[in-house]
């Protein structure tokens, strides 16, 4: 199922339809993030809004199953999204995932620790994961952003004769640095959690964009990607709750 509507709408009917993977309280929107390094996974983008240390872990599992299977990495790095890196930062539900992931012993990916804004970009981690306001708020700065500096390298190209000869001269480097900024090329967003198909495109996507959101629910049923990511979710679900129960007997 691919979809530009309400992303709301579209995860109530998802959810209607759809049973959720065992372990899984609700779905997490997740991204692929154009990075200097390649792509990151990133979710939660938007859906749902607020997330407990549990659903973090638990989202940290999604998205590491869907970098392994997508990137081809047998463990991928996952990191918490935060306001700084020092663990003594961050609202009280992320500080604690931070601590349950640094404790726990999970056999599909590895926790680096906590990353900030401009690490996303940069392809610090494989997975960044973050609850669904802040991410959907970091998703939609990116893409304003890229039309922004869009605008402005078109502006600064049309200024003068000498400018628009560099352009000429220069138009293919250009058309690639369009390309990896073109929003169009990461739209879709995967509904993780569900035991089915689920692709939330943006709502202002044109038809290059919501191609690329039907071209990304392809992918995930010919690579059978649902059926992959069940299956090692299921181990990595187990480690957390053993770092709970762990956590608790020491406390």
């Amino acid at each position: 199922m691919v979809s530009a509507g309400n992303t709301g709408a579209l995860m109530a009917m998802a959810r209607f339809n759809l049973k959720m993977i065992e372990g899984i309280e609700r779905p997490a929107l997740a991204g692929l993030w154009p990075t200097l390094k390649g792509e990151s996974v990133v979710l939660d983008v938007g859906a749902s809004i607020g997330a407990d240390e549990n659903h973090l872990i638990n989202l940290a599992a999604m998205g590491s199953a869907m970098a392994r299977v997508l990137f081809d990495i047998e463990r991928p790095t996952v990191g918490l999204l935060n306001i700084g890196v020092e663990e003594v930062k961050g609202l009280e539900q992320v500080r604690e995932a931070g601590r349950l992931l640094r404790e726990g012993h999970f056999p599909h990916f590895d926790y680096v620790g906590f990353v900030e804004g401009d690490d996303i970009g940069k392809g610090t981690v494989d997975v960044v994961v973050t609850e669904g306001f802040a991410g959907n708020i970091a998703l939609k700065t990116a893409e304003g952003t890229a039309r922004q500096f869009a605008q402005y390298l078109k502006a600064a190209m049309n200024r003068t004769w000498a400018a628009r000869l560099g352009y000429l001269l220069s138009r293919q480097a250009f058309r690639t640095l369009r390309d990896k900024m073109d929003p169009r090329k990461s739209n879709g967003g995967v509904f993780l959690g569900l035991n089915g198909i689920v692709i939330k495109s943006h709502g202002g996507a044109d038809a290059e964009g919501f191609a690329a959101a039907i071209d990304m629910g392809y992918d995930m049923f010919r690579y059978e990607l649902l059926a992959k990511i069940g299956e090692s979710m299921a181990r990595d679900l187990q480690s957390s709750a053993t770092a709970h129960v762990a956590s608790g007997a020491v406390s």
